[in-house]
């Protein structure tokens, strides 16, 4: 571990609740290296919720929130993020943007996420994707998983149109309505043969943890923390 971590940027607001999931979870990582609080990872946020629609942006039915993420990680880099990580999956679409913006390492989220499936479950091969619509047209995870070798398995387009529901309604705020679709939906990808879940969406892991399903929940919020507090620290090689 070094002795002088980098800084970590966080590029959120998308939604503001997932930014700070990612925020406690970046904390809880940093705390299990930490003897006391000054060894903690210096953190920098910027949570912008007015940020383009994602899911539009990619269906070609609103603006782009390249040029607006571009710019956020320009205002990280200048406050002094070492690296940037972005807790917002359908964001990777424009994951290029942010990495053209400056020099910083960029902690890609959906690589993470599937090399954690790969390093912690092995013998996986049928992966269910709880993502929301922008990602899956951008086929965000199934190129991952993809070129993984791995078997993404993915909602029909009922299954995905309530499962957009019960994400706006998380945003919102309605847990309890919102925790009944993400369920719903979770149990479709295991009634399609789904051996392993990936919460590929930063709105899921604030209603469902893993233990709560059959089959083991990846939660790729925790494991984008786990890995940027990895990078900040010097200890990149360890494994997700």
């Amino acid at each position: 571990m070094t002795d002088h971590p980098l800084a970590i940027g966080v590029l959120g607001g998308m939604g503001p609740a997932a930014t700070i999931d990612f925020m406690a979870k970046v904390l809880r990582h940093s705390q299990r290296g930490a003897a006391r609080e000054q060894d903690n990872v210096r953190v920098i946020a910027d949570s912008n919720p007015a940020l383009p629609d994602r899911n539009a942006a990619i269906a070609g039915t609103g603006p782009s929130p390249a040029p607006a993420l571009a710019e956020m990680a320009r205002g990280l880099a200048a406050a002094g993020a070492g690296v940037l990580a972005m807790p917002c999956n359908a964001a990777h679409a424009f994951a290029d943007a942010v990495r053209a913006a400056t020099p910083l390492p960029f902690i890609h989220l959906i690589d993470e996420a599937v090399a954690a499936v790969r390093h912690r479950h092995p013998e996986g091969r049928r992966i269910g994707v709880l993502a929301v619509a922008g990602a899956a047209e951008a086929k965000l995870y199934e190129r991952a998983l993809d070129a993984a070798g791995l078997t993404a398995v993915t909602p029909d387009d009922a299954a995905r149109a309530a499962f957009m529901d019960a994400i706006w309604q998380i945003k919102r705020g309605e847990l309890d309505v919102g925790t009944a679709g993400v369920r719903a939906t979770a149990h479709h990808l295991l009634d399609q043969g789904a051996e392993i879940i990936i919460a590929g969406c930063t709105e899921v892991p604030l209603v469902i943890a893993d233990g709560e399903l059959p089959v083991p929940l990846i939660d790729a919020t925790d494991v984008l923390a786990e890995r940027t507090v990895a990078y900040a620290r010097g200890e990149w090689g360890r494994g997700a």
